[in-house]
């Protein structure tokens, strides 16, 4: 097989797609590389086939090895092991634009395995392996409605970049991964600082030129390596008495579909479909016949719903198209949180929970782009009954993608480390869901850090918007505010964004029809701005500010020290720092720049620690007074420690402004006194003076 490869020039560097020297077992396999990233993509189909499916069985299975970067795993076992947070964002950022392309006539079982096996730490690795997925598809012989590509757009000092670099990223007031083919965009998802409406539609406008082009490279690729395509294995079977079953499900659906309440319109569906069942109970004995019972059920639906959105601008639960759901807030609704929220929107509710805890809380990562932590956390949990369902308690990739939406949402209004030197922990538990349950996360998500003392820059709501379209050009549509579920599996767009009164800090929309016009998408964000406003000024009326920092939270105090004491400090092998850690109860946490964060579960402990490093770090001043303790007795004074292990010489003439005799008779071991440093001599020694009784009055 021949070695075939295209380039285009990215940047600084060729962006390269090659094929035809590795993997040439795979159904198709795609070199991909862009400076020092590269990733290969493989794409393989199982030899068996299943007959009547109406789903697309494709995994995403995207890796990262640690020797791509020079590194090995950190922990015990240094193999890789279960997939990461970020390797399941980025197979997710795969698998959404490509699945809706595949054809589930097909038959055959897929799996696309991208893995990046070279990293710089400057070209992003997620990026190419979206192109490298699409291209190895594309030039197998797996039918497929591709090709697809993606690009990054950051917005940095007031311009727009595409692909930008690591640093570029950390830097930028906009990230957003933009997906598509070349008839328009298929997702979206990012994170912002409260950028405008005009600013999100001009990173798409600049994200469609580059994955045009993108597309038109696989094509080229194609051209030169693609493989003829297999055959299709459509079911040759149709549904017997489909007309008359139609006919007498359409008003019965048409009743059953606009219930009051998802429960209700559950029941109610399920009782026409087992109506009309027992009615053709032997002809739908057949499996095949069964199947094709039930897909005509879903069309009547869906024909019945869009109608009537698009004809009388009613919705199946009775709203307006603009019309956001009943929403209530309440706060500390647990006894011992630090802080904790239930929001409610209809029928979706998040029971949010925030937890302070101290800076050895934060979430480290150990992976390929460097080794970092964030102080920031937000976890996301589906249970099966917050459905009404029954089902293992597990973290799929569904609650991975879900919650890092809500936390990107939130991370920009959450203050840095040193504005508020608290890791904070918000785990979202989803209550009850039917439609967007990510954004009720943001939403109840901010209540409990207010709720917890958190000092947010600005509180933050999001909201889920849907589309419904009818024509080629889509010549009729309506914009859907605050989706429910039945919407999102029947519509043509699931589009969430969350943001401030002031701007977008979150958004992420997965389209299932070709691609949206801008008029479109212009609308969509107005209408979702309108309705945000709506449900923050709801949060508002529950909570406007950071409440008092919880009694049960640590107790945090900052001081900063000389960089050349902090090995006083921590002292030979950590001794001094454990000594004080122990005594007071506290933990230290010393950085590099000489900033010590003492965490004590009271702040009576905190401030005892501060003092005593305060002692360790600090050079005593002549002339200041200390409160000293007697260390040792001798015949001509005593030795008071005035500093944590630093002790100064009180002569027995300096103990009283009389005479003394012996020094017991003023003092004991043990005892805390008032002393003056008087001088530090020319051999360091510390000579102190009693201020007693007399002098002090």
């Amino acid at each position: 097989m021949a070695v075939e490869r295209v380039t285009y020039r990215l940047g600084d560097a060729d962006l390269i797609l090659e094929t035809g020297k590795i993997g040439k077992q795979a159904n198709g396999c795609v070199y991909a590389q862009w400076g020092g990233a590269a990733i290969i993509a493989t794409i393989c189909a199982s030899s068996t086939v299943t007959e009547g499916q109406d789903f697309v069985p494709v995994t995403v299975e995207y890796n990262e090895k640690f020797y791509a970067a020079g590194k090995i795993p950190g922990g015990f076992v240094k193999r890789e092991g279960r997939p990461k947070d970020k390797e399941i964002l980025v197979s997710r950022l795969i698998d959404r634009p490509m699945r809706p392309l595949f054809e589930p006539s097909f038959g055959h079982e897929l799996q696309i395995v991208p893995t990046c096996v070279s990293a710089d730490g400057e070209h992003t690795q997620d990026i190419l392996a979206v192109l490298a997925a699409s291209a190895a598809t594309c030039i197998s012989d797996i039918p497929f409605h591709g090709p697809v590509a993606a690009c990054r757009v950051g917005f940095l000092d007031g311009k727009y970049v595409i692909n930008p670099t690591f640093k570029q990223i950390e830097e930028a007031d906009m990230e957003i991964v933009v997906a598509g083919t070349k008839d328009g965009f298929t997702m979206v998802e990012g994170g912002a600082n409260e950028v405008s409406e005009e600013v999100m539609l001009g990173a798409l406008a600049e994200a469609e030129k580059f994955i045009k082009e993108m597309c038109l490279l696989q094509e080229e690729l194609v051209k030169k390596a693609g493989k003829e395509k297999l055959p299709l294995n459509p079911l040759d079977v149709t549904l017997e008495n489909a007309q008359a079953i139609e006919e007498e499900a359409t008003p019965l659906l048409k009743e059953a579909c606009f219930q009051d309440g998802k429960q209700n319109r559950g029941i109610a569906i399920a009782k026409v479909q087992n109506q009309l069942a027992e009615k053709y109970a032997e002809q739908l004995s057949d499996p095949i016949q069964a199947k094709l019972f039930c897909n005509l059920m879903d069309d009547i639906q869906y024909k019945l719903l869009r109608k009537s959105i698009l004809d009388d601008g009613v919705r199946i639960d009775g709203r307006k198209c603009d019309e956001i759901r009943p929403i209530s807030c309440e706060i500390n609704v647990l006894p011992m949180p630090h802080g904790s929220a239930l929001f409610t929107r209809g029928e979706t509710q998040s029971l949010a929970v925030c937890t302070l805890g101290t800076a050895m809380d934060e979430q480290t990562y150990d992976d390929i782009d460097g080794d970092r932590s964030e102080h920031f956390i937000l976890h996301y949990n589906f249970p099966p009954y917050s459905v009404g369902e029954t089902g293992k308690l597990t973290t799929g990739r569904r609650e991975i993608g879900h919650g890092n939406l809500a936390r990107r949402s939130l991370a920009p209004m959450v203050p840095s480390r040193e504005e508020f030197p608290y890791t904070v922990r918000v785990v979202s538990e989803i209550m009850e869901s039917n439609g967007s349950s990510s954004q009720a996360s943001t939403c109840g998500g901010c209540l409990s850090m207010l709720a917890a003392g958190v000092p947010m820059k600005k509180m933050v709501a999001g909201i889920a918007m849907g589309l419904i379209t009818e024509g080629e050009h889509y010549d009729r549509y309506k914009i859907l505010s605050d989706i429910l579920g039945e919407e999102d599996h029947l519509g043509d767009m699931d589009f969430k964004v969350a943001g401030t009164e002031d701007g977008i800090t979150g958004f992420q929309m997965d389209i299932k029809i070709p691609g949206v016009t801008t008029e479109i998408m212009k609308n969509a964000l107005e209408q979702a701005r309108v309705g945000r406003m709506h449900i923050l000024g709801k949060m508002k009326e529950c909570i406007d500010k950071p409440a008092p920092l919880s009694p049960r939270a640590p107790q945090i105090l900052t001081m900063k020290i000389p960089v050349d004491k902090i090995g006083a400090l921590i002292g030979p092998g950590g001794k001094n720092v454990k000594a004080l850690c122990a005594q007071y109860g506290v933990t230290i946490n010393t950085d590099d720049d000489g900033t010590v964060t003492i965490y004590g579960k009271t702040g009576i402990a905190a401030e005892a620690a501060k003092k005593a490093v305060k002692g360790i770090t600090e050079d005593p001043e002549v002339g200041t007074i200390y409160q000293g303790t007697v260390k040792r007795i001798m015949e001509f004074g005593a030795f008071i420690e005035i500093l944590p292990g630093k002790e100064g010489l009180c002569h027995i003439s300096k103990l009283s402004r009389q005479r003394v005799n012996k020094v017991t008779d003023v003092l004991k071991e043990g005892q805390v006194i008032p002393v003056k440093l008087l001088e530090v001599d020319k051999q360091g020694r510390l000579n102190l003076s009693y201020i007693d009784a007399l002098e002090t009055k």
